[in-house]
């Protein structure tokens, strides 16, 4: 008895001296843990093994640091297929005076936006009868100038009308692991996000942002990427125009409001 009575009192004296030891951790998660912490992108899991030891399960260690940091007011998560450290969800609430408001989207650009989003690659023209409505220029230009979508090709049809799509940035604005984690039908049901009585053969698509061409799809050409977002400058000259010629260039062309153009016709 005396001796398990000493045992017991050595054990509660050493006690303190191990809980005041570090736990050591593999040098792979330490390395994947400075790699994020520094980097002001998400990383993919290519990037991340090379600067790792060979033979380290890349997957695995990333678990493992996942579930690490999973109590913590600090998370690694997965967006875009590309890992990084954000603040935990439960704690948005503690942030929300610290954080930059963004400028409020119009109701027509968010419109715009989703039908981008489910139903991509999509012309402006498909996205105006998607809708219902006819589109002003100035949507597409602001959804342009957030970075969540972008010009994909053009499309196979007269007048070689542009496609859209979204981008990494707005999967990873919306804290999406890939784009098909979109809510589909019922979902949007369970939301309350669309009425309850819909047509017999209404369907809500899969989203698709594989950057690979259709084929309906023609590649962008240079010129393309300058879609008349600054306004041109005109060369000035002294000399007056020719006689004749406006009229004649003109001739048989609709009247056009100056500065208004087809945006699914490519510019010249």
């Amino acid at each position: 008895m005396q001796g398990l009575a000493r045992k017991l009192m050595d054990d509660d004296e050493e006690a303190p001296e191990a809980i005041r030891q570090p736990q050591v951790r593999p040098d792979e998660l330490r390395i994947l843990e400075a790699l994020l912490f520094a980097s002001k992108e998400p990383l993919d899991e290519k990037t991340l093994a090379q600067r790792l030891p060979d033979g380290v399960d890349i997957a695995q260690t990333l678990q493992m640091l996942r579930d690490e940091y999973a109590p913590r007011g600090v998370n690694l998560v997965k967006v875009s297929g590309k890992w990084t450290f954000r603040t935990a969800n439960d704690l948005a609430w503690l942030l929300t005076r610290e954080a930059i408001q963004p400028r409020k989207l119009s109701r027509a650009a968010i419109e715009t936006l989703a039908v981008i989003a489910y139903h991509q690659p999509v012309t402006r023209a498909e996205m105006e009868d998607i809708r219902g409505v006819t589109m002003s220029k100035g949507t597409i230009d602001v959804l342009l100038e957030t970075g969540w979508i972008r010009p994909r090709g053009r499309r196979k049809v007269p007048g070689r009308p542009i496609t859209y799509g979204t981008t990494e940035a707005f999967i990873s604005h919306f804290g999406l692991e890939q784009l098909s984690d979109l809510p589909g039908l019922d979902e949007l049901k369970g939301a309350g996000m669309l009425e309850g009585h819909l047509p017999p053969n209404f369907s809500v698509p899969v989203p698709n942002d594989d950057p690979t061409l259709r084929d309906d799809e023609d590649p962008l050409e240079p010129g393309d990427l300058d879609l008349g977002l600054a306004p041109r400058v005109e060369a000035e000259s002294d000399q007056p125009p020719a006689e004749g010629t406006a009229a004649e260039a003109t001739a048989g062309q609709p009247e056009r409001r100056s500065g208004d153009r087809t945006e699914d016709q490519p510019e010249e």
